[in-house]
């Protein structure tokens, strides 16, 4: 277990009716003038935003709104927020919607108070020192940035999705109530359950030995969530369910299970270059890229595969063929993807061979170095991962 430091200072508050307690706790908060961040009509059809309107109005919180934000959310948008609350005198924002709304929302957040252009700090030519303080009300559980310190944004000028990752980012706090989810179609839910199941595996792929207790959160949170999601497709309002789900969604990206273990990334790395190219839904292409990464690396450790196969999807190890007991377990985590109605092929969501050169530089960006931590790959390898998931 290597050294580590643990802060995530987002208040978190959690169930039934919660979102009548937002008005108070922004004003708690200090927050006077709120920029209410959004992006389609969803939240008007499944009374979200009739909630947060009337806690708004009736704690005398003053707002103005600002609709838009697109999956894999573009930093046009971003811009044109940090305008409005120059010129609205705004002094706190809030996120209503899921991870691309958050993370929207981040971007306005950290551009307000900065002279330059707020996409310097996702190409690492500036860091954020301030913000305005940020509120989420979730309604997607799927990227965590409900309680993380990370915002993704897209930049259509040249294709390029990338991350911002810093402590001044975590939301001060953010409302989970898991009857917000029971409207969410079935593909938002099996796209945000890979999301949120991609975060626990980056983290779980490591090479640091004696992470015991991390190996077994993980695990646990892992099986959670397939234990649950089978249901809550069946029957959407079925409250136990999705709130195990949407819990999960947050543990797996609040950094508890990150401690003392170094993570991978590399495939959310070669996912966002998908999603920049063609659009793809986050979780859709993780669904793809992660078994496909899994077949390219595994001989890397066999042993942390088959404790992944036998722990987490109850294979039984075979001692004599360890290898045969990791590719169960692979296939056994493609099967659950297209199980729960997800693509795991590129040729399915529209990415042919002739974008794999591309894409394999794109996640190097433009310094050359090589992605990932399990195992480092060049833009070679890149590009076998693809040839794999095709």
């Amino acid at each position: 277990m290597v050294n580590f430091e643990f802060l995530n200072p987002t208040k978190i508050i959690f169930g039934k009716g919660t979102i009548a307690q937002l008005g108070d706790e922004i004003k708690a908060h200090g927050g006077t003038k709120v920029l209410v961040h959004l992006g389609g009509g969803s939240v008007k059809k499944n009374g979200v935003y009739d909630q947060v309107i009337n806690s708004l109005n009736a704690a005398g919180v003053s707002f103005v709104e600002q609709w838009g934000v697109r999956p894999n959310p573009r930093v046009k948008l971003i811009r044109e927020g940090i305008e409005i609350c120059r010129k609205e005198n705004v002094d706190f924002i809030l996120a209503v919607g899921g991870g691309s709304v958050i993370d929207s929302a981040k971007g306005v957040a950290v551009g307000v108070p900065y002279d330059g252009d707020v996409w310097d700090f996702y190409i690492g030519k500036a860091e954020p020192k301030t913000k305005l303080p940020v509120a989420t009300v979730l309604t997607i559980p799927a990227a965590g940035s409900e309680s993380s310190w990370s915002s993704v944004v897209t930049n259509d000028e040249g294709a390029f999705k990338r991350p911002l990752d810093d402590a001044v980012l975590f939301p001060a706090f953010s409302i989970l109530d898991p009857e917000a989810t029971y409207t969410l179609p079935p593909y938002q839910t099996a796209c945000g359950v890979a999301d949120m199941m991609a975060h626990v595996m980056e983290r779980y792929f490591t090479n640091i030995q004696h992470v015991e207790l991390t190996d077994r959160l993980c695990e646990a949170t892992l099986k959670t969530i397939m234990n649950n999601v089978k249901t809550a497709l069946s029957e959407p309002e079925n409250y136990d369910a999705r709130a195990e789900i949407m819990w999960s969604g947050t543990v797996a990206h609040n950094n508890i299970l990150h401690m003392g273990r170094i993570g991978d990334w590399a495939s959310h790395n070669i996912e966002h270059e998908l999603s920049a190219v063609n659009d793809v839904a986050h979780g859709e292409g993780l669904a793809v890229i992660f078994p496909a990464w899994m077949k390219y690396v595994y001989k890397h450790d066999i042993q942390r595969f088959v404790q992944f196969a036998s722990r987490v999807f109850n294979i039984e190890n075979n001692f004599h063929e360890p290898e045969r007991t990791a590719l169960k377990g692979i296939d056994a985590l493609e099967t659950f993807f297209r199980s729960i109605g997800l693509s795991t092929k590129l040729s399915e969501i529209g990415i042919g061979e002739d974008k794999f050169d591309m894409i394999a530089v794109k996640v190097l960006k433009s310094d050359g170095k090589t992605a990932g931590n399990f195992v480092k790959l060049t833009a070679g390898d890149i590009k076998k991962i693809l040839e794999i998931a095709k």
